[in-house]
């Protein structure tokens, strides 16, 4: 599976080599709010478009359709992210120390206290300023009230009555300190217990414009965990919602920008010949002839779909482009990506050491753990693009012979020879090369893991986990849940564009039987010269 996967990546990588070298450094950004905007909102051809036409031909769009189709794509963004990540959390803004952001904001806000600080000094003072301070208090207030806090909403309404405050200011009878006192222990009841130190440090200031000033600071925090409790209790209504939303905002995107599938289309049509491709190999009789009377491959929506993801776990960030509709997740198969390369070397180091060293070292209780443990530490740096992994395999070649040599001693057996150790260290070293024979078996056992997750549907019960891969079973099972989880919510999603391009767009080289949308089947024939027709068509169009 990843041999395959492999080569059609490189196939694809000298295909559009010449046409994607100025757009590379924008695939690796994608990621980012910024390009995604930028993506919508590009309406001319890009050079890494060419293998497929447009949809419809260019047109002139307004700055208003431009920012309006950003914001959708902006809020089907941050709903699929609420969604989907459930660490999602807002967090108060930090203004980069000594930017000319955080020295306006500073100028601004001393010159607005210092009035305040200027009217409350004269004799007799001057409340303008410190009034309009306590009506945003009050409203802020308000805003942390749930519907049934009656009795505190009307505290706060009766105490922090401005028109009340304001005569009393103009009789000379106002006394800010009090109001100060009960907005301090309003928020000390309504804060979040993480915020109660700051509201206790407020009981401490005694003079009224730093402490006002304090006080609008907490507030500030209290807002955002506000706004974090607020996602926290509408994710599961929004779970249920979410689907039909990022749908809806999708299609109005694609109403906007009719070629904002062409990258899917480019995606699911090449994992379809490649398993295509696949299926009439194995199809073939031994002596290479032609498949005969038997059956034609037969290839379904599912298994395509399925392959294609599996596609995005070896996908090149920084020199093709991402697919249009999970473009909003590259982060997470980026990292997806990375941990199941970490993983593929972790399995095989565990592998050629279990192999070479004597079978009393894979039999004893707890070494597997502890050496899982030492080689996870030195490639734990793996995803940095200063890491080294030549260096890193040399240290971990040193330290596994160390520790079995250790546990050979322990266990009382004949020490580790000279010559085994050598072996040991030049099968480690050799594993920093990607065509690495029991690196692939790694690599392409893993794939197959993740494929028949994929396969077994909603089934609770993971697979079993194939041979060589038990001293990782652990990790692996939970990258494929992960995987698995953002698989089938993309295809709740989008299945629907998947399956109209599946039908209307991709070449009909073998059976089609839809397994999502519809159950139509159609008998077509499968022949190696029909899939060299179609590679020479899709070349000439490139």
């Amino acid at each position: 599976m990843s041999e395959n996967l492999d080569k059609s990546h490189v196939n694809e990588a000298g295909e559009s080599k010449s046409a994607a070298s100025e757009e590379g450094q924008k695939g690796a950004l994608e990621c980012s709010d910024e390009a995604l905007q930028e993506k919508v909102k590009s309406d001319s051809p890009s050079p890494l478009r060419v293998g497929r036409p447009h949809s419809s031909p260019p047109r002139l769009v307004t700055v208003e359709e431009l920012l309006e189709t950003a914001k959708g794509v902006t809020n089907m963004a941050l709903a699929h992210e609420i969604v989907v990540n459930g660490d999602f959390r807002i967090n108060a803004v930090e203004l980069a120390e000594g930017s000319l952001e955080k020295r306006v904001k500073e100028i601004v806000h001393k010159a607005f206290w210092d009035c305040l600080s200027v009217q409350l000094s004269e004799d007799p003072p001057t409340y303008d300023h410190a009034i309009k301070l306590v009506g945003e208090i009050k409203e802020t207030l308000l805003s942390f009230l749930l519907p049934g806090h009656t009795r505190l909403r009307n505290q706060i309404t009766e105490t922090l009555d401005l028109e009340l405050i304001k005569q009393e200011a103009e009789n000379g009878a106002l006394d800010i300190s009090k109001l100060a006192e009960f907005i301090v222990g309003m928020m000390g009841i309504l804060c979040a217990p993480a915020r109660d130190e700051e509201v206790k440090k407020l009981k401490d200031v005694k003079e009224i414009v730093p402490l006002f000033r304090a006080i609008f600071s907490v507030l500030d925090l209290m807002k955002v965990d506000m706004a974090n409790f607020a996602i926290s209790s509408i994710r599961p209504h929004l779970m249920q919602q979410s689907v039909e939303y990022e749908r809806k905002k999708f299609q109005e995107v694609l109403e906007k920008q009719p070629n904002s599938l062409d990258f899917v289309t480019q995606w699911l049509e090449e994992a379809s010949n490649d398993l295509l491709t696949q299926k009439c190999k194995h199809a073939l009789p031994a002596g290479g002839g032609a498949a005969g009377s038997g059956d034609a491959p037969l290839l379904t929506a599912a298994s395509v779909q399925n392959y294609a993801y599996l596609k995005l776990l070896k996908w090149d960030h920084f020199r093709r482009p991402f697919p249009e509709t999970v473009l909003m997740d590259q982060p997470r198969f980026q990292e997806l990506q990375l941990q199941l390369e970490q993983l593929a070397l972790l399995g095989a180091v565990l592998l050629v050491t279990f192999s070479t060293s004597a079978p009393a070292v894979s039999g004893h209780a707890g070494f597997a753990e502890k050496l899982k443990t030492v080689v996870k530490i030195l490639l734990a740096d793996v995803h940095l693009p200063s890491f080294q992994l030549e260096d890193a395999l040399t240290s971990i070649g040193e330290k596994v012979c160390l520790e079995v040599s250790s546990c050979l001693s322990m266990c009382g057996s004949s020490p580790f020879s000279v010559s085994k150790e050598t072996v040991l260290k030049g099968q480690i070293q050799a594993l920093a090369s990607p065509d690495d024979p029991i690196r692939r078996i790694m690599e392409s056992r893993i794939l197959t893991f993740l494929e028949t997750y994929l396969a077994s549907g909603h089934q609770k019960l993971l697979p079993t986990v194939p041979g060589g891969l038990g001293p990782i079973q652990k990790e692996l099972e939970e990258v494929a849940v992960k995987f698995v989880r953002l698989v089938n919510y993309n295809k709740m999603v989008f299945c629907p564009y998947y399956d109209e391009i599946l039908i209307l767009q991709i070449e009909p080289t073998a059976s089609w039987m839809l397994g999502s949308q519809t159950n139509t089947t159609l008998s077509l024939t499968c022949s190696w010269e029909r899939i060299s027709r179609l590679h020479a068509r899709r070349l000439s169009r490139n």
